[in-house]
């Protein structure tokens, strides 16, 4: 069996992974995917905690996560669509703010 402290390690390196391309990238879809991997290391450690406990709850709260996740990247690909239909741009810098 695989120590917990692995899995702890492997959602603190993909969390700060997903947090340094969250506040160092400049392109949209470059934040969007980052901000996926830190909700991933959060499920990760969700799991193992609830393996490491024996209890089902840890995998529930996973997979209601991902049901946001892909919620939130449907209306973000929306969004997206919207944005580079009218700016033609994918720079966090250029888009400031969203104007009919």
């Amino acid at each position: 069996m695989v120590p917990l402290w692995w899995y702890i390690v492997l959602g603190v390196v993909l969390f700060v992974i997903g947090a340094a391309g969250v506040l160092l990238r400049r392109n949209i879809l470059v934040v969007l995917m980052s901000l996926e991997l830190l909700l991933n290391s959060v499920n990760i450690n969700f799991i193992a905690f609830g393996r490491y406990h024996a209890d089902f709850r840890g995998q529930i709260f996973a997979i209601f996560v991902i049901a946001i996740t892909a919620a939130e990247v449907a209306v973000a690909l929306g969004i997206l669509v919207a944005l580079v239909r009218n700016k033609s741009t994918l720079k966090v810098d250029d888009v400031t703010v969203m104007k009919g």
